[in-house]
């Protein structure tokens, strides 16, 4: 069957492809910016890939007439504060699109909604799942609540919890009930629904065997670290307050925070289970997920992350916007040292950010990523997703991959920090010497009283960071 998967470069689009193709499927991947998708070259040969921008009607032409089935894994919510109106008008245009194929079945991954007062986000996702369901086509809704998987918003939320604070004095919601569900099963409750007629025309909530709190969760993650943690819960503490508590203790944004909040103050337990029962399937319990997740992270086997799309920085752009690096009006600081041994160079470029550190003036990195966190920007907090790869879109700290070939020796990095200007980082091998250069694009006087009050640190970081990248060290 020829498949389109919308949301192809996103958490559960990167994870639901090699499923699909296993199964035998002819897969279309659907994105927004074909620059940020990385497949697997082993899939490479089997797929076929469109770009597709939702909001532009007439990039939806590129969708093929053919297609027997349809994933539409697209979401937006901190984007844009008219997030809602935004999401609304892509799902039109994405049903009137599709209404011109042969597509037989189409699948929608959403939110729970099973209270009559939604939050924002929820809202929105229920009026996706309103104006998709109006097309030609059978049409299925999943509606998952939170999901545990290495990589997931959830998972990592948690973990940033658990491992920082030994005492939480936390919000009322964290006594509100949930059903989590691990990523493997969402994966395959996602690719067995797909062309089941059993599942035509209906939505199934899909959700895990343990009903727990936010707290019980919490805990429990707890004690599968051998952490001993306390949680206080307080009926004080508003949305806005736990909105700021949220952002600052762990690595999401305050836009994505917000929308979190209101949506864990709603109970999200499952009405039935009959989903399961039609597909045949059993999903894991909460600390079976856990132990999963904790797997992968240990191997270094993270497919994807939340923090690699676009929510985890408030950004909104194409990334072919700013791979060539600017030159007219820009201040620069250029470094060039020769190395031994050519391999040894891009490995030690290869591990830069996340635990292994900028390799110089580390403490300074945390001190200009906590200014960052302060003013409201992303900080070091989202570190790297695999500590061994590095692919276009993936966040790199308080950076974004713009562009990577590791065969070709270059890296450029473009900031997400707040930042009166807009600032890049390359690293680019030429023969036998390595070029460093930072990049200031300055926006007014701020812009340029910016650049040369941190210059004086620019000598010592970039030159200290240069020498340690081009030091040759056996692996």
């Amino acid at each position: 069957m020829k498949i389109l998967l919308t949301g192809a470069s996103g958490y559960i689009g990167k994870r639901l492809l090699p499923i699909l193709i296993d199964n035998g499927h002819e897969v279309v991947c659907c994105v927004r910016d074909i620059q940020r998708f990385n497949p697997p070259k082993s899939l490479s040969s089997k797929i076929t890939i469109i770009e597709v921008d939702l909001l532009e009607k007439k990039s939806l032409d590129n969708i093929p007439k053919d297609i027997d089935g349809a994933f539409y894994l697209v979401h937006s919510m901190t984007t844009s504060s008219n997030y809602l109106i935004l999401e609304k008008e892509s799902a039109i245009n994405f049903r009137n699109a599709i209404n011109k194929t042969k597509v037989e079945h189409v699948v929608y991954l959403s939110g729970m909604i099973n209270k009559s007062e939604l939050s924002k986000h929820l809202t929105s996702r229920k009026n996706v799942e309103r104006e998709i369901s109006k097309g030609t086509y059978n049409f299925t809704t999943l509606r998952a609540g939170i999901i545990v998987g290495s990589g997931s918003a959830s998972f990592e939320i948690m973990r940033d919890l658990v491992e920082k604070l030994p005492l939480m004095i936390t919000p009322k919601w964290l006594n509100t009930k949930c059903q989590p569900i691990g990523i493997s099963d969402v994966i395959q409750i996602l690719s067995k629904t797909l062309l089941n007629s059993k599942t035509y025309n209906k939505d199934f909530d899909i959700g895990g065997p343990d009903i727990l709190t936010y707290k019980e969760m919490l805990l429990q993650f707890g004690r599968m670290r051998s952490l001993k943690r306390y949680i206080i819960t307080v009926p004080i503490i508003t949305p806005k307050l736990s909105s700021y508590w949220l952002y600052f203790v762990t690595s999401i944004s305050y836009n994505l925070a917000i929308a979190l909040v209101n949506s864990m103050k709603i109970e999200v337990v499952c009405r039935n289970s009959d989903i399961n029962k039609i597909l045949n399937i059993e999903p894991i319990g909460y600390k079976e997920s856990l132990e999963r997740t904790f797997y992968k992270i240990e191997r270094d086997e993270v497919i994807s992350s939340w923090k690699d799309a676009f929510i985890s920085s408030d950004f909104n752009y194409n990334l072919t916007e700013f791979i060539n690096v600017p030159t007219n009006g820009c201040f620069t600081d250029t470094k060039e040292m020769a190395f031994s041994n050519r391999e040894s160079c891009i490995n030690n470029i290869w591990k830069l950010g996340g635990n292994n550190g900028w390799y110089c003036g580390n403490w300074l990195w945390k001190l200009r990523g906590f200014i960052d966190t302060i003013i409201g920007g992303v900080g070091l907090r989202r570190g790297r997703t695999s500590e061994r790869f590095i692919n276009v879109g993936d966040a790199l700290d308080f950076w974004r991959v713009i562009y990577v070939d590791k065969d070709e020796g270059r890296l450029v990095l473009y900031a997400e920090m707040k930042l009166p200007g807009e600032a890049w980082l390359e690293f680019k091998i030429i023969e036998n010497k390595l070029i460093q250069k930072a990049t200031f694009r300055p926006l007014g006087l701020k812009g340029r009283f910016y650049w040369y009050s941190v210059l004086p640190f620019h000598g010592f970081i970039f030159n200290g960071m240069i020498k340690k990248i081009t030091e040759y060290k056996k692996d």
